[in-house]
Formats: C-alpha cells, structure tokens, sequence
C-alpha cells in the first residue's frame, strides 16, 4: 500500500505497471537519503551497478529497517544519476560539480553517462586554455621612397591599417621627401611557456605606441 501512493515518482516512459506493481518498485539508501524509483528504471544500463543490484543475482547488499537496499555514497550526485536513467538527460544545477557527477558514474558504471561528463570537461577545458591574442600596434615612420617598399614587404603577422602624412618635407638632392607615419598591427598569441614572440620590422619603428 505504501508503495501505491508513490504516483510522483513514476518513470517518464508512461508504461503501465503490470500486475504485481510492489516487485516492480525498488527503494534505495544512499548514505542516508531514501530515493525510490523502479526496476525498469534502474536496468536501463544492464551493465550497471543499479541494474544488477536490483537484480538480485549478482551482487548482495544489505539494507535498512524498511527494505531499502544501502548504497555508502554521496546522494547529492546521485539525483541526476537517476535522473539520467529516467529520461537520458543530464541535468545539473549550477553549483554542482561535473567531476563530482562523473566520478558517480563511474562507480554505478553508467557507460552514456560517463562519455557525456568527460566530453563536457573536455570542450570546458579546450575553451578555457584559448587565451584571446593581444593586438599591438605601431607607428612606423618612413620616408616617400620607402613606403611602398615596406608596404610589399611586410611580413610576420603585421598588417597595414593606416598611412599618416605628417606633412614635413624636406629636400634630397634634388628631390622634395615626405615622411609618412604608417600604423600597423599585429595579433600575438600566447605561447604555452607564457611568452609571446615578436618579430622584427625592417622599417624605423618610433617608440611610441598606440
């Protein structure tokens, strides 16, 4: 009869309890805390731990004053387990550790489950170590018949982003020169000893910098 009024806790699947519905309803202890959930339910991974327990042909356990089978783990990760099994889902709350989930599963051998969680940690991982480049830029100050040149031959990561005529000529021979102030930028990615490379540039490179 108790188990009757457990109605809330029924598996998502909606399928009709057959007859005997008591043998079909499974109570679990785990370190203290009471979770009830069905057969069904538990052998959705027929290699798991749950699976065979509730079984009753390979493995033994003991359990409480009420029948529960006692499980010495954390139940804090224990719901999304169960939860796992009843709709395929991992669901997490905010402040709850994959690692700690995954290490769960680990122990009960719920083989989706643990690929989901370590794929989860590994695209975690991935995106944490892609520092964002640094963009640094210069002014580079050169005369009329070298800009093109440097232009042409600009190489290593830099790219041109701005021709400054400063408006200063002075005379060259017999030439009129004017002088250019060219800004150029460059993205620099952070090695993995923390330093960052930086080539050179073949133009006179002013020390002030953008």
């Amino acid at each position: 009869e108790e188990m009757q009024g457990a109605v809330g806790l029924r598996c998502t699947w909606d399928i009709p309890p057959p007859a005997g519905t008591q043998a079909k309803w499974v109570r679990l202890n785990v370190g203290g805390t009471v979770f009830l959930t069905t057969r069904q339910t538990l052998c959705r991974e027929q290699k798991s731990f749950l699976c065979r327990l509730c079984q009753g042909e390979e493995l033994q356990s003991d359990r409480d004053e009420t029948g529960a089978y006692l499980i010495d783990r954390d139940p804090t990760y224990f719901g999304p387990i169960l939860n796992f099994l009843r709709h395929g889902k991992l669901v997490l709350n905010k402040d709850m550790a994959e690692e700690g989930v995954l290490e769960e599963a680990e122990f009960y051998n719920i083989g989706p489950l643990i690929r989901i969680i370590k794929d989860r940690l590994e695209e975690k991982d991935y995106t944490v170590t892609q520092v964002p480049p640094k963009h640094v830029y210069r002014v580079l100050q050169c005369q009329e018949e070298e800009l093109t040149q440097m232009v042409s031959t600009m190489s290593d990561g830099w790219r041109f982003e701005q021709l400054v005529n400063i408006g200063s000529s002075y005379n060259y021979g017999n030439e009129d020169q004017t002088e250019f102030l060219c800004v150029v930028s460059k993205e620099l990615y952070n090695s993995p000893n923390g330093l960052s490379s930086e080539p050179s540039h073949k133009a006179k490179v002013r020390p002030t910098l953008l």
